[in-house]
């Protein structure tokens, strides 16, 4: 079926909408027609050339739509289902049959290449190959071909714009704390970057009861917003450690924090800011190796940091659940989104990039 996808061809320039060819769903796949699709910071990294992916490639990792045909084999949805894409996993290897699928084996195959696990892609221009299978979606396109286990099925009642960013950006900061650290209530945490993952993580920490909820970002538009959901304490890295002023604000560092961020500055200041034990969540991708230097002493006298992908969600668990959290009010997407068109993918890349949004959404007609 010919299909309009924005195709990136060179990582020093913008990705453009171009007609495509898609195949037909094999026996595990579900074709999506893709309502919204969120932009998210990995899909500026793989953009910029950091990943495997290589040109021509059709970023897009934070799908939502409706399903119009599915594989022999698939069961879990038919068409006119309304569903998030989310990543892919292989449901075999060992860390899958755990139910730890963000630490899929072959996690990067299915996800950072842009093809099938194969290798082929099922998008074409003029018989040219485009990689069309982006964290296994590829949904910067007016369709998707994704599989039966990149799919969570959802409430037709949630708007696709909402929907969009839970794939990913809300599913990697909420599922940090909900999943990962699981604050008991009272309990304190610092979220160093407040953009659309550190935002999740923000409103992950009041619904989890947080007394303490201290949000870092040197943004002042990113802090106000933080307030508004939720944290109770404001920190401007501008102004001084920012470790040092946690430390002082809440008399001795907090048990918890998320690190979203990704620059060794912030990751250290991250762990330097929690109290003795306390335990730190890394998620920030800057994407290719990114050593970090830490003062063991801090990390022996019982603070701990650990790396989590995707929230250590399994998203036909997970996502449901932050809808549920989404409809009692409690976990507010929209005060995160800004909607554009399809047609001006550009203007929502430029916007992610200077911050100027929190979560673009491109919404196909």
């Amino acid at each position: 079926m010919k299909i309009t996808a924005a195709v990136l061809r060179d990582p020093a320039g913008p990705p453009a909408l171009e007609e495509t060819e898609l195949a037909e769903p094999r026996a595990d796949e579900v074709l999506v027609r893709v309502v919204a699709a969120g932009i998210c910071h990995t899909d500026l990294v793989a953009m910029a050339g950091h990943d495997p992916a290589l040109p021509p490639l059709v970023p897009g990792h934070e799908g939502a739509g409706v399903v119009e045909a599915v594989g022999e084999d698939v069961e879990a949805v038919q068409p006119g289902d309304h569903v998030v894409i989310s990543f892919g996993w292989c449901g075999l290897c060992p860390a899958c049959c755990q139910g730890r699928m963000a630490y899929c084996a072959n996690l990067v195959a299915l996800n950072y290449t842009g093809l099938r696990l194969d290798g082929s892609t099922a998008m074409t221009r003029d018989g040219a190959p485009i990689r069309g299978h982006f964290f296994g979606q590829s949904s910067w396109a007016t369709h998707s071909l994704t599989t039966e286990r990149n799919v969570v099925r959802v409430p037709q009642e949630v708007p696709f714009e909402y929907l969009a960013p839970l794939g990913c950006g809300v599913q990697t900061g909420a599922g940090a704390v909900l999943n990962v650290l699981r604050p008991r209530r009272g309990s304190t945490i610092a979220v160093h970057g407040t953009g659309g993952v550190g935002l999740a993580a923000v409103m992950a920490a009041g619904i989890a009861g947080c007394s303490r909820i201290v949000a870092v970002d040197p943004d002042p538009r990113r802090r106000k917003l933080a307030e508004a959901l939720g944290a109770t304490d404001l920190v401007d890295p501008a102004e001084g450690d920012p470790a040092k002023t946690i430390v002082e604000l809440t008399g001795g560092g907090v048990e918890h924090a998320v690190e979203c961020v990704g620059r060794p500055e912030a990751v250290r200041a991250a762990v330097a800011s929690l109290a003795a034990p306390g335990m730190c969540v890394t998620v920030g991708f800057r994407g290719g190796a990114n050593p970090v230097e830490l003062d063991q002493t801090m990390l022996m006298m019982g603070r701990g940091i650990r790396g989590s992908i995707e929230g250590d969600a399994i998203p036909q668990r997970f996502v449901p659940r932050l809808i549920e959290h989404h409809l009692a009010g409690d976990l507010p997407v929209e005060r995160l989104v800004r909607t554009y068109s399809f047609a001006d993918v550009n203007e929502a890349i430029a916007a992610a990039r200077t911050g100027e949004a929190v979560k673009p959404v491109l919404v196909l007609p």
